[in-house]
């Protein structure tokens, strides 16, 4: 069945199930019920018993005297299941799955009411419907936090209580349409996800090309299959060029700078295995990424002014006004599972110029104490002290120490070795994440910059300072330069503390061009797709 086909049955699906919603309590509404306004025992006692469950929602039915929201015969009550039935049809276009809402059921439910006893149950099924709907589209479906020890960032929750008070007063398709995430980052993501499935539906992209690797000025079939492929991904108008000419190689130069490869419009290994990955695999990205975005939609928004690092694009950006006004590179934390950078948000505070570096005490006992149990005098640019601060003889040894009985820390005084480098942004978190800068330059040569034990070295430090403390002094480049030079460490306050944000996107777009795309390079997003799927989430089609 065609694409615009299931859309039309979806649509007439909806309609229907609209009808129903509107029209079912009057035909089953006991006889004289509304006219005279007889006392609802039972269907009081049948809501207040099945109410346990959620706090605000009880509170909500309390202050109203237990009276309905859904299924009184009146207009505005008719609006909200119409509302709510066309809204859940409709939930697989944000990524979410139908079965969740067991659509049929809640119909087959209302259709069968029989009483006032079975008409408050009917109740109270629907408001927990439209909470679920309402959590999952507002604030996502799932909980990061149990998929993944790296995810951090705890579900985004409006209160029930506040989202059925809402519900009573506004119109209901305008509640609804208000609940997912207003970003243009999620607008643009369902864009994707449509042309995505659309694409799927009509045949994919077509053949996979075979070589191992191209380049300009070579012609024949592999050339062909690359050249149909760009086509069919937007990147190259159509042509009947057998030859790797300059419309090619703009192309890949194109799609490269997309999926954060080298830029040189050469297709070699690393490009031809990412223009080889098919479009099932990026709509499963797009899915994770919208599901991810419904865990940032947070009631104060991500902040006029913030920083955002995309873990997976190896990016740092300040963000001013929904605009990039400051990029630079980033170095992200190693693949191993203790050292990957978590995805978390805070605020920052400070910068340290000229830092210390106080080591962590899992590098303590796990890189360094070996070996200073085999030459005392190892590490020699680090300062090992006691509990007091003071200095340890490295005479005495450490061979007697182990890794839980090592009493002593390990810090690392300001200087051009430091392992911080000169400066370190501060944002105070019990994962002892920081920005900072790092005497190893050559690691932002790299296209996968995964080298850090988990904090984020960024490619302009200095740069990234500047454009922090503009807000605050006439003379940033000179207020940093001027305690850069004495050589201690100074800490220097924001005025303003900037909400950080690190995320991890391997789906995510631009205001203008198409989609980029990154690797999972921590696997998390296929944790959270595996995830989804088992809560019935299926790509167009019905793939998985």
């Amino acid at each position: 069945m065609s694409k615009e086909r299931r859309q039309t049955r979806a649509g007439f699906r909806a309609g229907m199930a609209a009808a129903l919603a509107a029209g079912w309590l009057v035909a089953m509404a006991p006889q004289g019920v509304a006219a005279q306004g007889l006392s609802l025992t039972a269907y009081k006692q049948a809501v207040a018993g099945s109410l346990s469950e959620d706090e605000g929602m009880a509170a909500f039915y309390r202050a109203r005297g237990f009276e309905p929201l859904w299924t009184a015969d009146d207009s505005a009550s008719q609006d909200r299941r119409a509302a709510l039935i066309e809204a859940l049809s409709r939930a697989e276009a944000h990524g979410l799955p139908a079965r969740r809402y067991d659509l049929n059921g809640l119909l087959t439910r209302m259709r069968s009411v029989q009483g006032d006893r079975s008409r408050g149950l009917v109740e109270v099924e629907l408001s927990r419907t439209f909470l679920k709907y309402a959590h999952d589209l507002n604030g996502g479906m799932l909980d990061g936090r149990r998929i993944d020890s790296g995810i951090k960032r705890p579900p985004q929750r409006l209160a029930s209580e506040g989202l059925l008070q809402d519900l009573a007063r506004r119109d209901p398709r305008a509640v609804l349409r208000d609940l997912a995430p207003h970003s243009p980052e999620y607008a643009r993501l369902m864009h994707e996800k449509l042309t995505l499935e659309h694409r799927i539906a009509h045949g994919g992209w077509g053949a996979t090309v075979r070589s191992g690797k191209l380049e300009p000025g070579q012609t024949g079939a592999d050339v062909v299959a690359l050249r149909d492929r760009l086509v069919a991904m937007n990147y190259l108008a159509p042509s009947l060029s057998a030859r790797y000419d300059d419309a090619i190689v703009a192309a890949v130069s194109r799609f490269q700078e997309d999926h954060g490869l080298k830029v040189d419009g050469v297709a070699g290994s690393s490009t031809l295995s990412a223009i080889n990955v098919g479009p099932e695999e990026r709509l499963k990205s797009v899915i994770v990424a919208m599901e991810r975005e419904r865990w940032l939609n947070m009631p104060e928004g991500l902040g006029a002014r913030h920083i955002l690092v995309n873990l997976v694009d190896f990016h740092a950006r300040i963000i001013d006004d929904g605009k990039v006004s400051f990029e630079t590179r980033s170095v992200v934390g190693h693949q191993d599972p203790d050292r990957r950078t978590p995805e978390f948000s805070d605020r920052m505070e400070f910068m340290v110029i000229n830092p210390s570096w106080y080591v962590p005490r899992s590098i303590v006992v796990n890189e360094y104490l070996p070996q200073l149990r085999r030459n005392p005098g190892a590490v020699s640019h680090l300062e090992i002290t006691d509990s007091s601060g003071r200095r340890v003889n490295r005479g005495r040894g450490f061979a007697q120490y182990s890794a839980a009985s090592f009493p002593y820390a390990m810090r690392q005084p300001p200087g051009p070795r430091n392992a911080l480098g000169t400066v370190k942004f501060m944002f105070p978190n019990k994962y002892n994440i920081y920005l900072h800068d790092t005497p190893s330059k050559s690691l932002f040569n790299q296209n996968q910059r995964t080298y850090s034990h988990g904090c984020i070295r960024l490619g302009d430090p200095h740069d990234f300072a500047y454009a922090l403390l503009a807000r605050q002094t006439d003379d940033p480049v000179g207020f940093f330069q001027s305690r850069l030079r004495t050589g201690s460490e100074t800490r220097v306050n924001l005025d303003e503390p900037v909400p950080v944000h690190l995320i991890y996107r391997t789906a995510f777009t631009k205001a203008k061009g198409q989609v980029n795309y990154r690797p999972d390079v921590y696997g998390r997003d296929a944790r959270i797709w595996a995830a989804l799927a088992s809560e019935g989430v299926v790509l167009a089609g019905g793939q998985g």
